[in-house]
């Protein structure tokens, strides 16, 4: 087994690297500058690294108080299969306690996973979409 860094902070993420990361995961084409922007906004964040690699990554987007969300989950392909996804998630649902509710969104198809880390589906969640019919294409709605 590797030994992970785990590392909270985003001074020194090669936001290129971390764009791959989605791309090759696969998660779809989040550009770098996008990333640089989102994942400043958010509350809590870790990026793991095997050596120099980032292998895996996640962020919570969170007030401090009502909801936090947590997204953006990726693992290198290389590293699927080790539970570093659940170790993501569980970091970032720790630092989320205290929030009345915590949420994610899951893709199809994933469900399950979250849900033996403690996620209910929601019957109330309801979204509009940038992209209404890329959604639809993708599962994420129903039409």
């Amino acid at each position: 087994m590797v030994d992970l860094k785990w590392v909270t902070t985003q001074d020194e993420v090669d936001w290129q690297a971390l764009s791959e990361l989605y791309r090759i995961a696969p998660l779809g084409n989040k550009p770098a500058k996008k990333l640089e922007i989102v994942f400043s906004s958010s509350m809590y964040k870790c990026f793991v690294y095997a050596g120099e690699q980032l292998v895996g990554v996640g962020r919570a987007l969170a007030d401090g108080l009502d909801c936090s969300y947590i997204c953006d989950i990726a693992i290198h392909p290389e590293f699927q299969g080790i539970k570093l996804g659940k170790a993501i998630v569980d970091h970032l649902v720790e630092k989320s306690r205290g929030h009345k509710k915590i949420i994610l969104y899951a893709n199809p198809g994933k469900e399950g996973f979250y849900q033996k880390l403690g996620f209910h589906p929601m019957k109330t969640a309801m979204a509009i979409f940038a992209d209404h019919a890329q959604a639809v294409t993708s599962g994420i709605i129903a039409e």
